[in-house]
């Protein structure tokens, strides 16, 4: 890792787990020795960061200079943390994870009055049931929708029948029984709407369909208020 991207996951950590976090913890979550991390710390504080703390005794990161501060009412902050929720009962592991460390960096950024409302907020999410967990790497597919890239899928329809096909992925649509992928199908030659959980296997390829998302998903708008 890159020792940029590896200050800025040690950064990330600090916001995310409850302070004081031990130099082991940070080590192993950063993927580094201590010797190392203690030299990372020592980096982030030359470039602003307020981190107390020493070995032995955990570190806190009371001022974060890479955020700007920012404010909430009470109602936001429990209207952001609903939504973060949300986000792990959707069956896919890498949003998880960036949701985990997206409200430890909303968080770092509240003054202590609001930090404590997010701590203590009357919002839970629970389910009884979840969604069926992709079977993919769905993280494959989100990167081909940004970069505008086909990819292959083999994929498994509602009857049992397997197939291989190459798609143009428009969009991931949430929906109470699972994650749905929105494509153009290059087989069909037309907008297809395939469950994560069916599709067997990802992999990207190097045809770019750039600049034709924005025209296909006004497409599919258009056909679908035309119903």
């Amino acid at each position: 890792m890159a020792r940029t991207d590896r200050l800025f996951r040690l950064l990330d950590t600090l916001r995310r787990l409850p302070q004081p976090v031990t130099a082991a913890r940070l080590a192993d979550e950063t993927g580094v020795s201590e010797r190392t991390l203690y030299r990372d710390i020592d980096t982030l504080r030359a470039g602003g960061a307020l981190i107390d703390g020493a070995p032995g005794y955990g570190y806190t990161l009371t001022e974060d200079s890479a955020l700007p501060p920012q404010t909430f009412t009470r109602e936001e902050i429990e209207a952001l943390l609903l939504g973060l929720a949300e986000v792990p009962h959707r069956g896919d592991r890498a949003l998880a994870l960036a949701a985990e460390t997206a409200l430890g960096k909303i968080i770092a950024t509240l003054p202590d009055r609001q930090q404590r409302q997010a701590q203590h907020a009357a919002v839970m999410v629970r389910r009884a049931e979840r969604p069926a967990a992709p079977l993919a790497d769905l993280s494959l597919i989100r990167a081909a929708i940004w970069d505008e890239t086909a990819v292959r899928i083999s994929y498994v329809d509602a009857t049992g029948t397997p197939s291989d096909r190459r798609i143009l992925p428009l969009a991931t649509v949430y929906i109470d029984r699972g994650v749905m992928i929105l494509a153009w199908c290059v087989l069909r030659q037309d907008f297809r709407k395939f469950m994560a959980d069916r599709i067997q296997g990802v992999s990207a390829t190097d045809e770019s369909f750039r600049p034709r998302r924005t025209a296909l998903l006004r497409d599919y708008v258009a056909i679908l208020t035309a119903r």
